[in-house]
């Protein structure tokens, strides 16, 4: 209930509430306006009760076919876009499983909306992330896959991921294990493998490659889905778009994406952030999917630490904020709770009071050298490390790092600075090309 009641100074209730919404995010998309349109048929979130009110669909599929496309797939969660990539114009959209069950039932309208998407291509590739055979078991309690037989421009591919309870007692035990001081070297390593938290970070990153391969590569449009479509789905997609966009790559870019990815698009947060891994409770519904995302984009910065804007402090201080905030934006478990109670009306963005100037400077990488190359991180066992900045943030060492951060930060103003007065451009986007010369500024940091 606090964000209810918290009031800074610096913070008004009366402005807009959150970076974009599903309209400015078409308008702002030119390759989008001649083959899809946006839908307001979930404007009362009738048809699907965990999406926003307007969606981005094809254009010739009229709202009547995306309702019977709604009733064949979990929880109303249709096809929907997510991403519409700027070099090809080949879009990553989402969903939740087809309801096909033991009989194989269809939907034509869900097969003309998916066709309508590739329209004109050969091919489009749909990304289950459950095994095959969990896929073959979920049409035994009325879930499922989408056939072969009906969905033939459609390939279908499986890459297993681990999910709730399992994801929650994998981040308990790495937790256990950070929190005891007393190990020895082989009994840490142990219990960090034991973790298996690693290993979800892994899945996470090359699930998100595979899709870019097949949108940057391959030149082909991809549908993601798991079951309910609102945990791992999300995370896929979003780590696509920051690996594809270099606009995502940005500040307000990335927390735009995390706006339009994970709270818009109905990541239950209020399920599955109720408590943190040091509670007693267990709860079913609990599972830290938002927390494996910032870790996963902790490890493309720290391959890439050039190429994102933000630093890892904005990271720590959305892993913070997404278990115990004085604001509203992780609130609830959809737009439609959100309306319900009133948190866009009596409650601050996060977001937004992260973008304030003064405040977003803390958040910014001093390094950022902007590219329009997608990013490849790579996901072999020795390029995955134990995120320390969080895990162990309360050690010695984690202090020692923010010192060194801070002691970053003054090198950089420093060569800032010696470029001279005309330089007055304070946004940091640009650093890299006013540092003189930026060699010497890298030999320094690499001795720091």
């Amino acid at each position: 209930m606090y964000p209810f009641f918290y009031r800074p100074s610096h913070l008004t209730l009366n402005g807009p509430w959150g970076l974009s919404s599903t309209e400015q995010y078409y308008k702002q998309t030119e390759r989008l306006w001649d083959r899809w349109r946006v839908s307001t048929v979930n404007s009362d979130y009738s048809v699907c009760p965990s999406y926003p009110s307007a969606v981005i669909v094809p254009r010739e599929v009229d709202d009547d076919k995306l309702i019977r496309s709604a009733r064949f797939r979990q929880g109303g969660r249709f096809p929907v876009l997510s991403y519409c990539h700027h070099r090809n114009g080949m879009v990553i959209m989402r969903s939740s499983q087809p309801l096909t069950g033991a009989n194989k039932k269809r939907c034509k309208e869900d097969e003309l909306l998916l066709q309508a998407v590739i329209d004109g291509s050969e091919l489009g590739y749909i990304i289950d992330l459950r095994s095959a055979q969990q896929a073959q078991q979920a049409r035994m309690t009325g879930g499922g896959f989408e056939s072969k037989s009906f969905y033939s421009h459609w390939k279908r591919i499986h890459r297993h991921h681990e999910r709730g309870k399992i994801v929650q007692e994998s981040l308990i035990k790495l937790v256990e294990a950070c929190s005891d001081p007393s190990h020895s070297v082989d009994r840490w390593l142990s219990k960090l493998e034991n973790s298996k938290w690693l290993s979800h970070v892994h899945s996470a990153l090359s699930t998100a490659g595979l899709v870019v391969e097949c949108v940057e590569r391959d030149g082909h449009s991809v549908l993601v889905h798991g079951s309910e479509g609102t945990d791992n789905t999300l995370l896929v997609s979003s780590l696509a778009q920051l690996i594809l966009d270099p606009a995502s790559r940005t500040v307000t870019g990335f927390l735009c994406l995390l706006e339009r990815e994970w709270i818009q698009a109905g990541h239950p947060f209020q399920q599955r952030c109720a408590h943190s891994a040091y509670s007693h409770a267990r709860l079913k519904q609990e599972c830290p999917i938002f927390l494996l995302l910032l870790d996963c984009v902790w490890q493309v910065w720290r391959q890439f630490p050039l190429a994102l804007e933000f630093s890892e402090a904005l990271l720590l201080r959305l892993a913070q904020e997404v278990y115990a905030s004085n604001y509203g934006t992780f609130l609830c478990n959809s737009e439609q709770e959100r309306c319900a109670a009133g948190v866009k009306e009596n409650t601050h963005c996060l977001f937004q009071s992260l973008l304030r100037p003064d405040i977003e400077e803390q958040y910014l990488n001093p390094l950022y050298e902007p590219t329009d190359l997608a990013i490849w991180p790579s996901v072999h066992p020795q390029s995955l490390q134990l995120w320390t900045g969080l895990f162990l943030r309360w050690t010695e060492y984690a202090q020692n790092m923010e010192e060194a951060r801070e002691e970053v930060w003054s090198i950089v103003k420093e060569h800032h600075e010696q470029a001279g007065p005309d330089r007055t451009n304070n946004t940091l986007s640009t650093h890299c090309d006013t540092l003189t010369p930026f060699e010497n500024l890298m030999d320094e940091l690499t001795i720091l």
